[in-house]
């Protein structure tokens, strides 16, 4: 999956943006979903990593069964995992970041949820 293949897929969805929030990490793209992130990685590096959300015992699962999945690189390491995308089919990698999206939206207040749902 290409850079650009990858912004496209994660701004695919509901409500999704793109922002540099870090300024001493200016290069990292952040996915947010109303204001919460998702999904972020610097897209212009090599190789081409992007951190996610996920279930506490899905990422310990995640990493075991694929070496291309890392505890995440500056977060919670129970609740994100660094993927190193050009290691993994790209069906795996949407799937991830799908998954990752939903569990923010998960966590958001119903309301928002409810907003969200009619856009």
């Amino acid at each position: 999956m290409k850079p650009a293949d990858l912004r496209a897929f994660c701004l695919s969805f509901n409500a999704a943006v793109e922002e540099f929030p870090f300024s001493r990490h200016q290069e990292l793209s952040t996915f947010k979903v109303l204001g919460k992130i998702f999904a972020f990685g610097a897209l212009d590096e090599q190789p081409l990593t992007l951190t996610l959300k996920a279930e506490p015992e899905n990422a310990v699962l995640q990493r075991e069964r694929h070496p291309a999945i890392v505890p995440g690189w500056h977060v919670n390491k129970r609740h994100w995992n660094t993927v190193t995308v050009g290691e993994l089919p790209d069906a795996v990698v949407r799937e991830l970041i799908e998954d990752s999206y939903d569990l923010v939206v998960a966590g958001l207040p119903k309301a928002e949820r409810l907003r969200l749902d009619r856009g």
